[in-house]
């Protein structure tokens, strides 16, 4: 943590961000930042999707297989880059999909629980979902890809 607040403090971005780490902390950091931009990717097609007369449910899976490509570019660029994987990089991908398909059925499951039993409107379901995904895919894909 003392790393991830030293590194704040400069107020350099270069050193937040592309300087290369293996600090758990600065890696969360960055990936709650890259996550955001694969919500952004994740979100804005849904609501595009939905907008266009798509039905939610496949605008939402849709949708996060769009941000879970952004997401893994992201973050071999930003996050894990002291870490090499386990595998190699086409088990890399799968298992950073598998990650992500059981973080799918977490967001379908979390957007229906939302949408139909308390009824939120689907902006705020899914920024829920997402931030409760985001902390399962950062965990599982650390333990199991980059430990």
């Amino acid at each position: 943590m003392k790393e991830l607040f030293e590194r704040l403090k400069t107020g350099k971005i270069q050193i937040i961000f592309y300087e290369k780490t293996d600090n758990i902390f600065v890696q969360l950091f960055r990936y709650v930042f890259v996550g955001g931009l694969a919500f952004l990717v994740d979100s804005g097609s849904m609501l595009l999707m939905v907008r266009l007369g798509m039905n939610e449910y496949v605008a939402v899976a849709i949708a996060f297989l769009l941000g879970l490509i952004a997401n893994y570019i992201l973050s071999k660029v930003f996050v894990f880059q002291e870490q090499s994987a386990k595998t190699n990089a086409v088990g890399e991908f799968v298992a950073y999909a598998v990650i992500g398909v059981i973080g799918l059925g977490l967001t379908e499951l979390l957007m229906a629980l939302m949408l139909e039993v308390i009824g939120l409107p689907i902006l705020l379901a899914k920024i829920i979902a997402a931030a409760i995904v985001l902390l399962w895919n950062f965990i599982a894909r650390k333990i199991v890809l980059y430990r």
